[in-house]
């Protein structure tokens, strides 16, 4: 009852009875004001958006699934026919989006490389991928569209070692200071 009170459901069912109250108050509702003000409040709540409910997974879980639909799109390049150069580019950035992967907490708790990753896997090499596709071969071939995805690719390719790169800086900080420590400690 609390939750519902607080959401922008009530919310807008109470400014929609409002403005029952001051068309009462300004004579349109006559002596069906009371109807006006349940109809109006009513007609607020249904309209306003749900609440959406935001369903937190297991980091595992999370991972799993973007190593799960990043598999299948390597697989699914391979069988297609695509440029030579993409299935060993796209295999390459599975690679180092796979590093991220192996390591789900980690990777959960750096929102920024999370995100990274997620936009990578989910849009950005489906979408390169797929818009390629899209394309008859002649038409492809005629406009140059397998150097462009093998473009686009390349660009993908970089943006994933920067993420890598700020996701594993840490490990190589440590392991930097452990050799320090142990060149000391003689």
């Amino acid at each position: 009852m609390l939750r519902y009170l607080a959401s922008w459901k009530n919310l807008a069912g109470c400014t929609g009875g409002l403005i029952g109250l001051l068309l009462h108050f300004a004579g349109f509702a006559g002596s069906y004001w009371l109807l006006v003000v349940v109809g109006l409040y009513g007609v607020g709540a249904l309209a306003a958006s749900p609440e959406r409910i935001i369903l937190v997974t297991a980091p595992e879980e999370e991972a799993s699934l973007l190593r799960t639909e990043l598999d299948a799109l390597v697989l699914r390049v391979r069988g297609l026919n695509v440029p030579t150069e993409v299935p060993p580019k796209l295999a390459e950035i599975a690679e180092v989006l796979r590093g991220m992967l192996d390591r789900p907490r980690e990777l959960r708790a750096d929102p920024d490389a999370l995100h990274a990753v997620t936009r990578l896997v989910g849009t950005d090499l489906p979408l390169s991928v797929q818009t390629y596709l899209n394309l008859p071969w002649w038409y492809a071939a005629a406009r140059g569209s397998g150097a462009e995805l093998v473009r686009q690719l390349d660009l993908l390719h970089a943006d994933a070692v920067r993420v890598a790169e700020r996701f594993h800086a840490a490990d190589v900080q440590r392991q930097a200071d452990h050799t320090r420590y142990l060149e000391d400690r003689d």
